[in-house]
């Protein structure tokens, strides 16, 4: 059994390896090892993910693909998912998530017990339909929420727009220049290691 485990973050100022651990503490409890990792910083909604088609073009049929949340892999529309299930199931490829317990049969052998095979696809097929549409109305609910919350900051003529990351920016750039480390200047600032690096880099090339 060949497992691919894909790791994604929505922004760049995320963690996409933040559940490295976890699933390959998953995969050890059930007497495997992850073979292979595909990690990017994309958003759900993006169907055409580099490291996610590349992964659907490396697999094989039998293969498991590895995800921590069944969000990792899907904040489609109900269309765009279709295709990528389409696109999944044609390669044979069995998706396990952490989250989905039906999943987890798929990473014990069923050679030779093609009915119990077939019983357990369909079953984790149907939700994992469910939770991507969970996952896509959270997507939209949020959406909805900030665009509620940000007509009503206009309202009230209190819309900062994009001010607080550029304070944070100028709160990096500064502790920088006083010669604290990547490291630390992120726990001063409350920010990502990864939004440190990007403004040193902007400063080095100014």
């Amino acid at each position: 059994m060949f497992i691919r485990a894909y790791l994604r973050a929505s922004t760049k100022d995320q963690d996409a390896n933040r559940a490295r651990s976890d699933l390959e503490q998953f995969a050890s409890d059930h007497g495997h090892k992850v073979a292979s990792y595909y990690t990017e910083n994309e958003s759900g909604t993006r169907k055409d993910r580099p490291e996610l088609m590349r992964l659907l073009d490396d697999a094989h049929a039998g293969d498991v693909l590895l995800v921590e949340q069944v969000d990792r892999l899907s904040r489609l529309s109900a269309d765009d998912w279709k295709t990528l299930r389409h696109e999944i199931d044609s390669k044979g490829v069995r998706v396990v998530a952490l989250d989905l317990p039906t999943s987890h049969a798929a990473m014990k052998e069923t050679a030779g017990d093609d009915f119990t095979a077939r019983m357990l696809d369909a079953l984790n097929g149907m939700m994992l339909d469910v939770l991507a549409a969970v996952a896509r109305k959270d997507y939209d609910d949020r959406r909805r929420r900030q665009r509620q919350g940000i007509d009503k900051a206009k309202a009230a003529g209190v819309y900062q727009g994009r001010k607080k990351d550029a304070d944070k920016r100028l709160r990096v750039a500064e502790l920088l220049e006083k010669g604290h480390s990547v490291r630390r200047t992120a726990e001063l600032a409350g920010c990502s290691t990864y939004l440190v690096q990007t403004v040193k880099r902007e400063k080095a090339a100014t």
